[in-house]
């Protein structure tokens, strides 16, 4: 069976202490309430979650939505995104089934990037690791005023979501269309088509506008 890999890289730095961190909390429990829902994700998506402040930790290695389970989420210290893009692709590299000659492997990764700051560490490396990996859709999510959104669209080009704030609703509508884009992207690639770009996702809710430069 062809899986389709996602995976969630959260900031857990410092600034999410407090409400933004509780909100990731009861995102992600919603996203898995959403996708166990939904037959097609049952049988083709995997989820992972890598955390990144001081360290960038996978708190869940590629898991089918059936045996996921939510991770405890803390928040603290610095904002390690170059380490966290470098840890996601090694991630993916072992992780993810590729195809040859023989053989189909596993549709193109997901990637939901989700920072509320500044990247504290150089991102060169790590942004060079992960732009050489061959992903399906990757966005980069600016939850609130602080964060740098041209770092981010250096990492995923146009898609870049913004949130005016990282509160609870809106944080909670982040997750609640990253459900809807795996859902929808569960099905399309049935279909046999590798998918990539905002384009071929659900379009964005209220609470989240596409950033444009």
């Amino acid at each position: 069976m062809r899986r389709l890999p996602v995976y969630l890289v959260l900031d857990v730095s410092g600034s999410m202490f407090g409400e933004p961190i509780e909100a990731v909390k009861a995102g992600v429990l919603s996203m898995q309430s959403a996708l166990r829902k939904d037959p097609q994700a049952l049988e083709s998506a995997y989820i992972s979650v890598l955390t990144f402040s001081d360290q960038v930790k996978q708190v869940v290695e590629l898991t089918e939505v059936a045996g996921f389970t939510v991770p405890e989420l803390k928040a603290g210290g610095s904002t390690s995104l170059g380490l966290a893009l470098k840890e996601v692709t090694k991630c993916a590299n072992a992780e993810v089934t590729k195809t040859t000659a023989s053989e189909k492997g596993d549709w193109k990764p997901m990637v939901f990037i989700m920072t509320d700051g500044t990247p504290t560490d150089d991102i060169t490396s790590g942004l060079s690791d992960f732009k050489a990996y061959k992903w399906g859709v990757v966005v980069a999510c600016a939850a609130g005023s602080g964060a740098r959104t041209d770092v981010l669209t250096q990492i995923a080009g146009e898609n870049v979501v913004v949130l005016e704030t990282a509160d609870s609703n809106s944080i909670a509508a982040f997750f609640r269309w990253v459900s809807s884009s795996i859902s929808t992207t569960s099905k399309k690639v049935e279909s046999g088509s590798d998918l990539s770009g905002l384009n071929t996702l659900p379009p964005p809710p209220s609470e989240i506008s596409l950033f444009k430069n």
